[in-house]
């Protein structure tokens, strides 16, 4: 029996009326709030066919654990946007400061961020992977959701590799807040 693949299902977009617009916060002032929110750091691949792409995310949310599904938001503005729009699955790569290069190439526009062959590889599934990521989960897209200027992706992860030593207490997270990079280490701990 051949397994039959769906397409993930279509969500009408959301919009605003005109009114509630009128209502809405100024983007600056909306902007500004959240810089002072705390994000950890991610960079996504795909590669639907024709060519790889990767995207440093700050809005990366595990959603549930049964069934596992994250979500992560993606500029309309990002080179990216296009061909993940067209991707079945993703690699979702955590990373942490030691990783700052690649959250920084994931995030630079205008730069091949797979030039250097030696720091990539494909999944037997054939998605890109960064080798130097403490730990990855590769997931398949099963919604999308037009939100604003921002498209929110829903994945179902399926396969992931994490080595022991990133649960481990000397590894540093990479967090991203009000505008910079920072590390997270014993010296931020509070309790």
């Amino acid at each position: 029996m051949t397994a039959v693949v769906m397409p993930p299902p279509a969500h009408p977009p959301i919009h605003l009326t005109a009114a509630e617009r009128a209502e809405s916060l100024p983007a600056e002032t909306f902007r500004s709030a959240f810089r002072m929110h705390p994000s950890g750091v991610a960079v996504v691949t795909a590669d639907p066919g024709g060519r790889p792409v990767a995207i440093t995310v700050s809005s990366l949310a595990s959603v549930s654990a049964e069934p596992p599904l994250i979500v992560f938001s993606v500029s309309s503005r990002a080179s990216s946007s296009s061909v993940l729009q067209q991707a079945d699955s993703t690699v979702i790569h955590m990373v942490g400061s030691d990783q700052l290069w690649l959250a920084r190439l994931g995030a630079t526009s205008g730069v091949d961020r797979f030039a250097d062959t030696s720091a990539w590889t494909r999944l037997a599934t054939g998605e890109p992977v960064f080798t130097a990521a403490p730990a990855w989960v590769r997931g398949k897209v099963v919604s999308r959701i037009e939100a604003g200027e921002a498209s929110i992706f829903v994945v179902h992860a399926v396969s992931a590799s994490v080595p022991e030593e990133a649960a481990e207490p000397g590894a540093a997270p990479l967090v991203y807040h009000s505008r910079s990079w920072h590390r997270l280490d014993d010296r931020s701990r509070l309790t």
